[in-house]
């Protein structure tokens, strides 16, 4: 609408330049078409426009605007030849004309004319608004008529008829699994939330996700669903309990069904506009759109990330490295953490709105944003686009010819270039040992490389499920622990950068008894030492927290060894190292009475020790309930 509007502005400026035609009926054919481009009837405006030149073929001022209805109607090549045959009448216009025919030039992809026209223009007004943008479409010509000669390789494919519809779909949301679609569908003016799962190698027939978010009074879109599906952040508008026009909310899912969404309040949320949330896979950092204040220019990408006393943070422009004086939105932060995709008509590109891709380098800052690509963006507006945890593919919707109605959701390869890192995941479900019934327990990732915790969530109450994302490129520490129980160990090796295939496993742990035994498998020494690493510890810390919310446990450490090497060696090692365990915990506030320590060398083996594999499982240390 405001690209409208400000057209509106110049087609009703031109009236006022240049002679009325001596023709009556031509002059009455133009000004009949005035309130009707007032109503926006751009077809209406547009027949009476051709019938005053039909009329009057010398009548300049009705092929001027009649140029400029085109244009608002994107009929670009009807439109450049309407104001070069203006200017065949008559080569003193007013710039604003000038303007229009190189805009209508780069549409048409005639770089090389439109910036001849658009430097023609800033020679007549070089301070104006529409000078500012005259500047950008300079970049725009070079960018365009470059990447025009290198495409990108560009297939997009529908969806099909699970979820696509003669209605308008848009806004697609993807869990890390691919497993799970979330997406925006306006039916009758009224805009909810739909879900397909992924099944058989095609999308279902989509269901409303909830009663519970999904309202006949209010609008809601614009949504963001966190990778492991528990979380859905979206945009409310005109509520009763909104600070502005509108803002963000979140529902958290409750077993198959979504719990009611609230507001998330200041200082994410203004008396603003706040819309187009995107959550970063840590569920830590909101990234979202808001024309607050203190930004670049009319819409900015934002954040906000949680406090140690899990507020949301103050929010915080991301500053020229993304914004313009111009819009920015969509923004979509991919499961690495590390690649942010959104759309802009700041940037170099095709005009209007591209799809952009920015990295965040090792100091947290992000590089200068890059254009994905022609054909994927066009002279038209692209924005949208979410990609899949693997990289592969991106959703967007777009109205392409061949589809089910006025927006579809389509599918894409995404350009080697554009890709993002790479990233695995954890998904899997909690058991009870014995019972083994599904336990809701929390569940830790944490990259020992970094030491920062990249997922800490609960699993699922009804079903014990959980989904945890994880960069490659590190070595992660997974734990799990449940009140009552034992906590469970894991360690998953991602340094290669090859490695994109996600774990699946079920996790048993049992509640605590006397000879309970826990393989600690995030402790680690050097080759044929016993000084604890620190990687070690985050794991260590997780036993310490174990022992002070079970007081009366006391615990025997143990160290292993595989078989390789002098077994007296061996014994004498694995005995160092639960000794430097040991000592970690009494330094840390664990009475020294409910600890013990012993080393078992290689007498105790878990695995074959025939193989790599096997003899690595065997060095471990691990820890025995000796007393509850």
């Amino acid at each position: 609408m405001k690209i409208y509007l400000f057209l509106l502005f110049s087609i009703i400026s031109i009236y006022c330049f240049g002679q009325s035609s001596t023709n009556k009926k031509a002059q009455s054919f133009f000004e009949k078409a005035g309130p009707l481009i007032d109503k926006l009837d751009y077809a209406g405006a547009e027949q009476a426009l051709k019938s005053a030149v039909d009329a009057d073929p010398l009548f300049q001022n009705a092929y001027i605007a009649l140029g400029s209805v085109y244009k608002l109607e994107k009929k670009y090549p009807e439109a450049k030849a309407a104001y070069e045959r203006a200017m065949l009448i008559n080569k003193t216009v007013a710039p604003a004309v000038i303007y229009g025919l190189a805009e209508t030039e780069f549409a048409t992809q005639d770089h090389t004319k439109a910036k001849q026209h658009f430097e023609e223009f800033l020679g007549l007004d070089n301070s104006s608004d529409r000078a500012k943008k005259a500047k950008k479409y300079l970049l725009d010509c070079d960018f365009a008529s470059a990447a025009i000669k290198k495409p990108v390789k560009y297939s997009p494919t529908n969806l099909g008829d699970g979820v696509n519809t003669t209605d308008a779909e848009y806004f697609p949301a993807l869990t890390a699994d691919g497993e799970t679609l979330v997406f925006t569908r306006q039916v009758n003016g009224n805009e909810d939330f739909w879900t397909s799962q992924f099944k058989n190698n095609k999308w279902e027939v989509a269901t409303p996700l909830s009663s519970k978010i999904n309202t006949a009074r209010y609008n809601e879109g614009a949504q963001t669903i966190s990778p492991d599906g528990k979380y859905l952040f979206f945009t409310g508008c005109n509520r009763p309990d909104g600070l502005g026009r509108c803002d963000i909310y979140v529902s958290h899912r409750e077993g198959k069904d979504w719990g009611e969404p609230y507001n998330i309040g200041k200082p994410v949320n203004s008396e603003y506009w706040e819309s187009q949330p995107a959550i970063s896979p840590d569920g830590r950092t909101l990234y979202f759109i808001s024309n607050r204040p203190g930004g670049s220019g009319g819409y900015d990408i934002w954040k906000s990330t949680i406090t140690d006393d899990a507020k949301w943070g103050p929010a915080v422009n991301l500053g020229p490295d993304i914004n313009t004086i111009y819009d920015e939105n969509t923004p979509f932060l991919h499961a690495d953490g590390k690649t942010l995709y959104f759309s802009s008509d700041g940037w170099p590109g095709f005009g209007n709105k591209d799809i952009f891709y920015s990295r965040m380098d090792n100091d947290g800052k992000w590089q200068k944003p890059v254009n994905i690509g022609y054909p994927i963006n066009s002279f038209e507006d692209e924005s949208g686009l979410v990609v899949s945890a693997d990289g592969n593919f991106g959703l967007f919707s777009s109205n392409l010819k061949g589809g089910f109605g006025l927006q579809d959701i389509y599918s894409f390869g995404i350009p080697e270039s554009a890709k993002p890192l790479k990233v695995s995941y954890v998904k899997g479900i909690v058991r009870d040992k014995d019972t083994k019934k599904t336990i809701e327990s929390n569940v830790q990732v944490v990259d020992l490389k970094t030491n920062k915790t990249v997922f800490d969530d609960y699993t699922d109450p009804e079903t014990g499920q959980f989904l945890a994302v994880m960069p490659v490129g590190s070595d992660y520490l997974f734990n799990v622990n449940a009140e009552g129980y034992m906590f469970y160990s894991e360690n998953f090796e991602l340094k290669s950068g090859d490695i994109n295939k996600p774990y699946q496993i079920e996790v048993y742990i049992e509640k605590i008894k006397q000879g309970g035994n826990v393989t600690l498998r995030n402790i680690f020494f050097d080759t044929n030492k016993f000084n604890l690493l620190p990687a070690s510890i985050r794991e260590l810390d997780l036993l310490i927290d174990f022992l002070h919310q079970n007081e009366t446990v006391q615990i025997e450490i143990q160290g292993h060894t595989d078989n390789v090497g002098d077994d007296k060696l061996n014994q004498k090692l694995s005995f160092n190292r639960a000794n430097a365990v040991y000592e970690y915990l009494v330094k840390n506030s664990i009475d020294a009475k409910r600890l013990t320590f012993k080393g078992f060398g290689a007498s105790k083996p878990i695995a074959d020790n025939k193989t790599e594999l096997g003899r690595k499982n065997n060095r471990r240390t691990s820890f025995v309930i000796t007393k509850v």
